[in-house]
């Protein structure tokens, strides 16, 4: 039975990075709101059929290259085409490069590449929503939820690259686009959901490290690592505008608590007796 305390039946969902962990996870929480959800991937599709054969209906995938132009302009086009205009807009696609490069030793194609992944393809997406909001007038139940970390906050030993695009998602994108929504619609919404480490397959070997995983704990009270449901349950809430209709330019940090980061060893002082 599907429940709409969040008053989300029928509203239309685009998400993208759909077929990863947290993709996943928020997709099928929209769908089980009662949404019509699209599903946007980049190179296969594979992990969404079992979530497209539940709800053949409401749900359609979508494939573009989130850094190319004319791809982005396709699979909008598509997904209104499927399901109508595009009303809450989750911005979850990105790529964290697993090699540790600090600074002084990081290359320009790596920065390029993450800074136009993350957040060169977050701008293409978002402006192709707002455009799209314009062309089909669209008012009602209108959100963005983006996806950042809490290395936007708290930054990221050699992956320098990836905290910066999450700062600026965190910081002057979301509060410019915040700005500039209600001008298009006036009760429109854009927040962020913040989450540190989550259990998810790209995650996997690194928390199977116990001196790796007691690192990611050790300034976390909750003491736990967060599953892909606890950040796809906070995305739910703040594109509801029934439940978060007030709230706007807001950063949820769905992370246990986590103040920072271990990165001095841990050494026992001394006796001073």
């Amino acid at each position: 039975m599907v429940s709409d305390f969040l008053n989300l039946t029928g509203v239309h969902v685009l998400v993208t990075g759909a077929s990863g962990g947290v993709g996943i996870a928020t997709s099928r929480a929209f769908l089980e709101q009662g949404a019509k959800v699209t599903l946007h991937y980049n190179k296969t599709n594979a992990t969404l059929q079992p979530l497209i054969a539940e709800y053949p209906n409401t749900s359609c995938t979508v494939q573009a290259r989130v850094d190319d132009e004319t791809e982005i302009t396709k699979a909008f086009e598509e997904a209104v085409a499927k399901l109508g205009p595009i009303q809450v807009l989750v911005v979850n696609h990105g790529i964290w490069p697993a090699e540790n490069v600090a600074i002084k030793e990081m290359d320009l194609e790596r920065w390029n590449n993450t800074l136009n992944v993350n957040l060169t393809g977050s701008f293409l997406v978002l402006r192709e929503y707002m455009q799209q909001l314009v062309r089909y007038k669209v008012r009602e139940n209108v959100a963005v939820v983006l996806v950042g970390s809490v290395a936007g906050k708290i930054g990221q030993v050699s992956h320098a690259d990836y905290a910066t695009t999450k700062t600026a998602m965190e910081g002057g994108l979301m509060m410019s686009l915040k700005n500039e929504i209600v001008q298009i619609c006036p009760h429109g919404r854009v927040n962020t959901v913040a989450p540190g480490f989550i259990r998810t397959a790209m995650s996997a070997e690194a928390l199977s490290n116990p001196a790796f995983l007691q690192r990611a704990l050790a300034t976390t009270p909750l003491n736990k690592i967060s599953e892909p449901e606890d950040v796809a349950n906070s995305i739910l809430f703040l594109a509801s505008e029934r439940a978060s209709g007030n709230i706007t330019g807001h950063v949820l940090d769905v992370n246990g608590g986590l103040q920072g980061r271990v990165v001095n060893p841990v050494t026992i002082l001394p006796s001073q007796n």
